[in-house]
């Protein structure tokens, strides 16, 4: 049974008072995921801190795992550098690099100073990569091993691997040649059967599928999605071996980035928001995007003030602005999500915005009818003027074919130009919706005033 989650603070602090790092760890071990972190995101930082130096390092690396990188880093920043760089150094590489990546630069100094220079540089080099890329995503705890080596060989560094309880993925083997570039992939059940002396090439599969560590995440997944592989290795552009993307960690880099992306559709820029953030940083990543939107309605409103004649004399009208612009918006917000699902899929390119463009015109055509129809009607039986019905119905509609077709078409052409579509497609659409709703409705209205005055 789900203990209560105060009673859970209560016993973490408990334990903290009492300094005893046996209770603490065994509550640790018993608590789900989801009540660790909702335990930890109601505990001050001071608290925070002090349950992570209070468990062994390796305890403490996995409580980072499991909270959100956002409150990891800013827990591990509060620490001292030497009990920061203890834990880290119990983490995979890729969990140390995305930590190392998100912290304030002198803070990851202070604790990459702390780690042996072999180990610092590594993740040095990893946070060079993009967090989109094979480079970003791959570990570097895997086996390598010279192809002219015995099986007896490497069979006793195993024995020494395991031993010394190394992290070191051991379901596949990877051989090179002298030059350090990759010649072939044994798999761990192949060393059996061989004799001791026998020489790594000769059991080796030499045909092996890599990735380059500049590879994007849509082609990783395109990837996994073909090869049941638990993993692919990762060369450099030199052909040499650097690590391996796990089918695990690239399906939590997928999910992330999809939270990522949804977040800056939202207007959260700058990476993942938690409420135990600074005040003045949420509300920094959040006004970068609402300060732009203001003014991009300014200029949508900015059309009906230059119709105001036009709407004072048809209030009727008021009514159906609003739902004009919505409905727009809506059918606008589902091309832009499949055009970001396609992007990411690699189902589309950048290049084939024409192409997608005529395949949202069929659909915006039939739903602008539908749209545009039933508006009219509900127009209609309000008002019982037909001609309300048409400017309603017809604005709709010409509108709603607007609509997809920008959301089909700008996110491809954003990526195309370099500018991220997941957070300028939502405010672009947004404002040219709204824009030309209001025109098409009002441009309508005029025209037929005669015949719509005194609603």
């Amino acid at each position: 049974m789900t203990q209560p989650a105060i009673a859970i603070i209560d016993q973490i602090r408990f334990f903290l008072d009492a300094n005893d790092k046996r209770g603490l760890t065994a509550l640790i071990d018993n608590l789900k995921s989801n009540e660790l972190i909702h335990a930890i995101g109601h505990l001050p930082k001071q608290e925070q801190a002090s349950l992570l130096t209070l468990l062994a390092p390796e305890d403490a690396a996995d409580v980072i795992e499991e909270i959100p990188d956002a409150q990891a880093v800013e827990i591990i920043e509060d620490i001292d550098a030497a009990q920061a760089a203890a834990i880290l150094d119990k983490m995979t590489s890729d969990e140390q690099a995305d930590l190392i990546q998100e912290m304030h630069f002198e803070d990851a100094e202070a604790i990459l100073d702390q780690l042996s220079d072999e180990d610092a540089n590594e993740i040095r080099r990893l946070v060079m990569y993009d967090p989109k890329t094979a480079g970003g995503i791959m570990v570097t705890e895997i086996l390598v091993f010279d192809e002219q080596l015995t099986v007896g060989q490497v069979i006793e560094h195993l024995r020494v691997a395991v031993r010394s309880d190394d992290d070191t993925l051991l379901r596949y083997i990877y051989i090179t040649d002298s030059k350090g570039i990759i010649s072939g992939v044994i798999q761990m059940w192949d060393l059996v059967p061989a004799t001791p002396d026998t020489r790594l090439i000769n059991i080796a599969q030499r045909a092996v599928l890599t990735v380059n560590v500049d590879t994007q995440l849509d082609e990783l997944i395109n990837f996994f999605d073909t090869y049941d592989f638990y993993a692919v290795p990762v060369i450099d552009h030199d052909g040499r071996i650097c690590g391996a993307v796990l089918r695990k960690d690239l399906l939590e880099a997928e999910t992330e980035n999809m939270v990522y992306e949804h977040l800056e559709t939202q207007g959260i820029v700058g990476g993942d928001e938690i409420r135990t953030m600074p005040v003045l940083l949420r509300s920094r990543r959040r006004l970068s995007w609402l300060s732009v939107n203001i003014l991009l309605n300014i200029v949508a409103a900015s059309v009906i003030a230059y119709h105001q004649d036009v709407l004072e004399s048809v209030i009727a009208l008021a009514v159906f602005l609003p739902i004009i612009s919505d409905m727009s918006g809506c059918s606008g917000n589902q091309a832009v999500a499949v055009s970001m699902r396609e992007l990411s899929l690699g189902v589309v390119k950048p290049t084939e915005a024409m192409r997608v463009w005529i395949q949202e015109v069929s659909v915006g055509i039939i739903n602008g009818l539908i749209l545009g129809l039933l508006i009219a009607l509900a127009a209609f039986f309000w008002k019982g003027n037909i001609f309300l019905g048409i400017v309603a119905g017809g604005a709709l509609m010409l509108n709603t074919i607007l609509a997809v077709s920008i959301g089909g078409t700008v996110p491809l052409l954003l990526k195309r130009f370099g500018v991220d579509p997941a957070l300028a497609s939502g405010p672009i659409l947004t404002t040219i919706t709204d824009m030309c709703g209001f025109f098409l409705a009002l441009t309508f209205a005029s025209m037929l005033l005669p015949q719509l005055g005194g609603l």
